[in-house]
């Protein structure tokens, strides 16, 4: 009977997020909802007035002050940067730039050596390839291998545009 009433409870007491988040949820898309009725009504009264376009010049702006202000700290870096390596040797300038690429290279060689030589392990012991494969590659290790390449090669991209 005891056991019959702790699976019950168990069983209950699983679901007692579900329902937490349920009334969560309800909240939540109440207060949405409260937002955007009060936002449509100020945009409403806005435009009203015809501060619409006075709204859109000012973004403008901002963006464009924004921007601006990028490419200053850019160029300030830049500059920053040459100032740093004038007077220094070429063997100190080549090292200081291939620290990061240095850091990359050893973790990934890490990264390798570790799958290889977990491999290697779980073959000896008799663990069967396709669940090796599946521990050794994870998705964790994909995120980390992910989030190298997007480091090195993400920013081209966003820098062409």
């Amino acid at each position: 009977m005891f056991t019959l009433f702790t699976t019950i409870v168990s069983f209950l007491t699983a679901g007692v997020p579900k329902v937490l988040d349920f009334f969560q949820d309800k909240g939540d898309k109440k207060h949405e909802l409260e937002m955007a009725h009060l936002q449509l009504t100020r945009e409403l009264e806005l435009q009203k007035a015809g501060f619409v376009q006075q709204a859109k010049i000012e973004e403008i702006k901002l963006d464009e002050i924004q921007t601006q202000t990028a490419s200053a700290e850019q160029q300030a870096l830049y500059t920053h940067d040459i100032e740093i390596g004038k007077g220094a040797s070429q063997w100190a300038a080549n090292l200081r730039g291939s620290v990061r690429p240095i850091v990359t290279y050893i973790f990934l060689l890490l990264m390798v050596v570790i799958e290889i030589g977990s491999f290697v392990y779980a073959t000896n012991t008799g663990v069967p390839f396709a669940t090796a494969i599946d521990k050794l590659w994870d998705q964790d290790m994909k995120t980390i291998l992910a989030s190298i390449l997007a480091f090195w090669f993400g920013a081209r991209s966003f820098a062409k545009k």
